[in-house]
């Protein structure tokens, strides 16, 4: 068995974190799919690309939960797509997630710049 099925909370939090960085863009006002990638890619500065599969499934995700909702209308390019909005149960959401990713990133700051050295030995 490989890591990664023996510890599913790896997929969890892979998830997660997409789910919480399409919140923080529809925070941003309502938007489509291809808007959504493309405004984490640039505000990431390039460093996330957002796969469209793993977007799409996220977004149907985040609609199931009713943090999100979506309605048809014309893109920018005059194409239909679905636009998607962030409800009061998804800024709810939001707040929560952004404060336990905050608290997994300090605590691995913690011990990321700890250099090293294990807590509470001589060196």
């Amino acid at each position: 068995m490989s890591t990664q099925d023996s510890n599913p909370d790896r997929i969890a939090l892979l998830q997660g974190t997409l789910d919480l960085l399409i919140l923080r863009t529809l925070l941003l006002g309502p938007c489509h799919g291809q808007g959504v990638a493309r405004s984490i890619q640039r505000q990431s500065e390039e460093v996330f690309f957002v796969d469209h599969g793993s977007l799409y499934i996220a977004l149907q995700r985040l609609e199931d939960k009713k943090w999100i909702r979506a309605k048809w209308g014309v893109s920018e390019n005059n194409r239909r797509a679905r636009f998607y909005y962030l409800t009061p149960k998804g800024r709810e959401q939001l707040s929560d997630k952004t404060t336990e990713w905050q608290r997994l990133t300090r605590a691995v700051g913690l011990i990321l710049d700890s250099g090293g050295k294990p807590q509470g030995e001589e060196v």
